[in-house]
């Protein structure tokens, strides 16, 4: 029986119970919560950092989004409270779209 010790998408034990098989999960509390979405977040980067083609690399930005939700959420917010900080940063310090290369900075 593999092992996985991860946090899964709420679904997961449904689609096991489909395939027949037995699994065993456990609830975390919040501080655990928070510490498994972060890990999660790097998983998730990792394989957007890996993929292949355009498609592989939306199904991995669509995964960030999703746990960018939840930790909204625990924080005792929600995406758009995170989008609204995001405006307010790129209207202040503007976004990535120029895909501006800093080398150096004189001293």
């Amino acid at each position: 029986m593999p092992t996985y010790n991860k946090l899964v998408r709420d679904r997961i034990p449904e689609v096991i119970t489909s395939t027949g098989k037995s699994f065993k999960t456990s609830i975390l509390d919040k501080d655990e919560y928070i510490k498994e979405l972060k890990k999660k977040c790097y998983e998730e980067l990792d394989e957007y950092a890996s993929a292949p083609n355009d498609e592989n690399a939306i199904e991995e930005l669509a995964d960030l989004l999703e746990l960018m939700h939840s930790l909204a959420r625990i924080h005792g917010s929600d995406i758009s409270e995170v989008e609204r900080v995001r405006q307010q940063k790129a209207e202040k310090r503007g976004g990535f779209e120029k895909r501006i290369f800093l080398v150096d900075v004189e001293d």
